[in-house]
């Protein structure tokens, strides 16, 4: 039996019941690939932030401390202790500086979800191409006004 005989011997149910399944698969198939997507893109936000949130602890909380203990550190080796504070700080300020470079780098790889995207475009060109069956004028009798719809 070929595709085409067993389509024409299926009853209209069955063939709804089909374009249902498949439809409902589609969609499941459509979100889960979003999803692939957006997983990889929240990782990297998380890195990028755990990177800035790295540089934000060592700036707030060590810098005072390791500044006073390396610019007497420096002191004692000859320099003035103006210097010695003055090359502790932009020491400080080049670690945080390179820590909120890799966060930028890290930030700017985050990109849409082209493929989901391309899919569902695609998706909706097809379906946009589906015409409706043609009711009959036969069934828009008064029957159809005992008929309620339910919002569920």
């Amino acid at each position: 039996m070929s595709a085409a005989d067993d389509g024409a011997n299926r009853s209209l149910g069955q063939l709804v019941a089909q374009a249902t399944t498949e439809l409902s698969a589609l969609v499941h198939d459509e979100i889960a690939l979003a999803k692939a997507e957006l997983r990889e893109d929240a990782r990297r936000v998380g890195i990028g932030g755990g990177a800035i949130a790295a540089a934000g602890v060592l700036a707030l909380f060590s810098l005072p401390v390791l500044s006073f203990a390396a610019a007497y550190g420096i002191h004692n080796l000859g320099l003035g202790l103006a210097w010695s504070f003055l090359i502790t700080g932009g020491a400080f300020l080049l670690l945080a500086a390179a820590l909120g470079l890799l966060a930028v780098a890290k930030f700017k790889k985050i990109s849409k979800p082209e493929r989901s995207i391309a899919s569902a475009r695609e998706t909706a060109a097809v379906l946009g191409t589906v015409k409706p069956h043609p009711r009959s004028a036969v069934a828009a009798g008064p029957a159809d006004a005992s008929v309620t719809r339910s919002s569920v």
